[in-house]
């Protein structure tokens, strides 16, 4: 089978719903009569997380894990920790956009087997934690915060994991001297700006609708697009750096994961073959190299 082109699974993502198809022509149509409630609805639409939320939420959590729910700007963060736990260094894990924390247990049970302290994390409006919308600057945000609530907490960070778009996050996060020993990105997105411009046409926006929604995304945010591509990250990384990706990924190209390889000074490439875009978050092969990577 010919694996999916960036496009086709960008479309397959949002044109899974109904709902989501009618929301297109109702944008299309508002571009044309009322654009800047086109430019509203598009930002909305581009912080919406799918699949809905409540299907991650439906899955049941053992009693061997301590699910916690921390407060976080206008939403919540949810953290995931086994309730007997190596005194280890903490390894975070982080899931991706449209994702959940129960992708990350092959690799959770994988570094808890070389005694680290695993911490998973949902992010604003994914799993169990509260909120409607959220985005890249927020994700980085988040990571930022987890990192500094448990180095104040006495925990030392190990290692931060970080799937897709949290991966891009986890590396701005560390170019901005968030401490950590060592960063693994899997399968990460090397330029939002493109997104954009895949979300725009999935959705048939003009150009000029698009280039409003990024930068009211800016605006709101506070940071411009290009500070988050491996250019301008990837030199500031001073970790040691491990990059994971599918020469097939049809979500996040094979070439993000090598600009990302080629920005960060030292960094480490592992390219996988016939695993896609999540399938790297349960292979052996995969979950065994980050684990002798991230071990302390």
């Amino acid at each position: 089978m010919t694996p999916r082109t960036t496009l086709e699974a960008t479309s397959a993502y949002y044109q899974a719903s109904p709902g989501v198809r009618l929301f297109r022509l109702a944008l299309g149509t508002s571009q044309r009569l009322w654009p800047a409630l086109a430019v509203r609805a598009a930002y909305r639409l581009f912080g919406t997380p799918l699949p809905p939320k409540w299907i991650s939420r439906r899955a049941v959590w053992d009693g061997g894990w301590r699910v916690d729910a921390w407060p976080f700007e206008d939403a919540s963060i949810t953290l995931y920790q086994r309730r007997v736990a190596p005194h280890g260094p903490v390894a975070l894990l982080l899931h991706g956009w449209g994702g959940h924390a129960r992708q990350m247990l092959p690799l959770a049970d994988a570094l808890a087997g070389q005694g680290m302290r695993v911490v998973l994390v949902e992010m604003p409006a994914h799993g169990r934690s509260r909120g409607a919308t959220s985005n890249l600057p927020q994700f980085a945000r988040v990571i930022e915060y987890v990192v500094a609530r448990l180095m104040q907490e006495g925990h030392h960070i190990g290692a931060v994991v970080a799937h897709s778009l949290a991966a891009n996050a986890a590396a701005y996060a560390a170019s901005r001297g968030t401490l950590m020993d060592k960063l693994v990105l899997l399968a990460p997105p090397a330029s939002p700006h493109e997104y954009t411009r895949l979300f725009a046409h999935v959705f048939g926006l003009h150009e000029g609708t698009r280039a409003a929604m990024q930068k009211l995304i800016e605006a709101r945010e506070g940071i411009l697009m290009p500070q988050f591509e491996p250019a301008a990250v990837g030199p500031r990384v001073r970790v040691p750096t491990l990059v994971v990706h599918d020469r097939g990924d049809s979500i996040n190209r094979f070439a993000d994961g090598q600009a990302y390889a080629h920005a960060v000074r030292g960094a480490q490439l592992l390219a996988t073959e016939g695993l896609g875009h999540r399938k790297i978050l349960k292979d052996a092969g995969v979950i065994g190299r980050v684990a002798i990577f991230a071990r302390p």
